[in-house]
């Protein structure tokens, strides 16, 4: 299996930031805008001790940076390897939400290919 061009991966690599930065930037603005729609996606082991409401204020502008930085295109290896570890997350500590948060699954193999694609820089 040949590599990609170097046009190729710059393209695929732009799809991928906006394709990432897209869900993080709607997940963060929704739950600003709804945050009871999100609130129960918390892990319990933090929501248990600290209030709700600034922990999801607290995800949310973390997932606008994300976002920002995803489509910045600086330090690209980083942002995706954040961005999977986010997600990986989202999906361990929501277990019981499977049949919804299975969907991230592919996500974290989109923010996975967008790292590799950016291993060298």
């Amino acid at each position: 299996m040949s590599k990609p061009s170097g046009g190729q991966q710059n393209y695929a690599s732009i799809l991928l930031r906006i394709g990432l930065a897209v869900i993080f930037g709607y997940a963060a603005i929704s739950s600003f805008k709804n945050p009871q729609d999100w609130i129960g996606y918390l892990p319990h082991i933090l929501s248990n001790h600290f209030d709700k409401h600034t922990l999801l204020k607290i995800f949310s502008v973390y997932e606008l940076i994300l976002a920002v930085w995803l489509i910045s295109g600086k330090y690209l290896k980083y942002a995706a390897l954040l961005a999977t570890l986010t997600l990986a997350g989202i999906v361990t500590s929501n277990f019981h939400l499977f049949a919804i948060t299975f969907r991230d699954i592919a996500l974290i193999f989109a923010a996975l290919a967008l790292f590799s694609l950016n291993w060298d820089n």
